[in-house]
């Protein structure tokens, strides 16, 4: 068992996550004071080519540090509640872990459970809020530390930490910055929870907004949209699930945008310039310009590299889908 560090007491963590943000926070606790004695994760899923059984990124990282790990279903079981209970934590954190806990689940530990969200509560609960942040224009978003109730991420806020969305920032840049924020304000809160020196503020339900799990269908890029729309909306769905479009029947995936000032009198989805900077591409209202795509059956590449070969396929004139 760790030694107290700064004369800050040690917690009995038990950590209930699955993708890479939760392997994040989980490794900032690991680092901290406190002790993981549990994990929690969903069972081990198909992945790759071959379909293989594959472990999430938190258990991996459990087996790493030798963390009993545990992959109920769900907690319908009596005796996966009992071996919740018998753990005697005294907190439960919860990072993207994918399953709706009950009422008896978020009162086994003796001082609850808290979840690292990662946005400005109440602004997106739900599944995807690092990319309906960017989708919808947000300057800024970040990660909430939350007091769990039975609600979909309806509970008290904890802290907050805030980042502002630059043009720049995709779903994977963000991503990244708020797992490392959202890591430090774990471990904040849970030095604040081991001397009892917490307050908890209500959210105010009237500004709550539902981030919907993302689908492919939505990365279809509607060209008729205003440019900031478009290009929002590359942003958001870059790296997953990649908003596209087509040209002669293919499909053709955007990466990385700009924004062009001016205002194209062209129809939407035409395309107005084609040179090292890149593809100029009209809009609803003026228009955006791409400098990474990726073409059916290749790999993604800058677009100057793409023209080299193929500046017929994209020339001045031609149309997308």
């Amino acid at each position: 068992m760790k030694q107290p560090q700064n004369n800050t007491p040690s917690l009995n963590i038990v950590f209930a996550g699955t993708p890479d943000f939760a392997a994040s926070v989980m490794t900032a606790i690991l680092n901290s004071p406190h002790n993981i004695i549990a994990c929690y994760t969903q069972p081990d899923r198909p992945a790759g080519r071959g379909r293989k059984l594959t472990a999430s990124p938190v258990k991996a990282l459990a087996q790493e540090h030798d963390i009993p790990v545990y992959q109920p279903l769900n907690f319908k079981q009596d005796e996966d509640l009992k071996q919740l209970q018998a753990l005697n934590a005294d907190l439960m954190v919860v990072v993207a872990y994918g399953i709706i806990l009950p009422k008896a689940v978020l009162e086994a530990p003796r001082l609850g459970c808290i979840n690292v969200h990662a946005s400005l509560l109440p602004r997106w609960r739900g599944a995807a809020p690092i990319q309906r942040a960017i989708a919808e224009g947000d300057n800024e978003t970040g990660v909430t530390i939350m007091q769990m109730d039975e609600g979909l991420d309806t509970g008290a806020m904890l802290s907050k930490v805030i980042t502002p969305i630059s043009p720049s920032d995709t779903g994977g840049s963000l991503f990244d910055r708020l797992a490392e924020l959202g890591a430090e304000a774990c471990v904040s809160s849970l030095n604040a929870f081991s001397v009892g020196e917490t307050s908890a503020e209500p959210q105010d339900n009237d500004l709550a907004n539902y981030a919907h799990k993302l689908s492919k269908e939505e990365g279809r890029i509607q060209w008729n949209l205003p440019n900031h729309q478009v290009h929002n909306l590359i942003r958001a769905f870059n790296p997953w699930p990649v908003a596209h479009t087509e040209m002669d029947g293919k499909k053709v995936r955007f990466f990385d945008v700009e924004i062009v000032s001016g205002n194209a009198q062209s129809a939407p989805g035409t395309i107005l310039d084609a040179n090292k900077q890149g593809l100029t591409i009209a809009t609803g209202s003026g228009a955006i310009r791409i400098t990474r795509m990726q073409l059916s059956g290749a790999k993604q590449l800058p677009v100057t590299d793409i023209l080299n070969s193929r500046k017929e396929q994209f020339s001045v004139g031609k149309q997308f889908i």
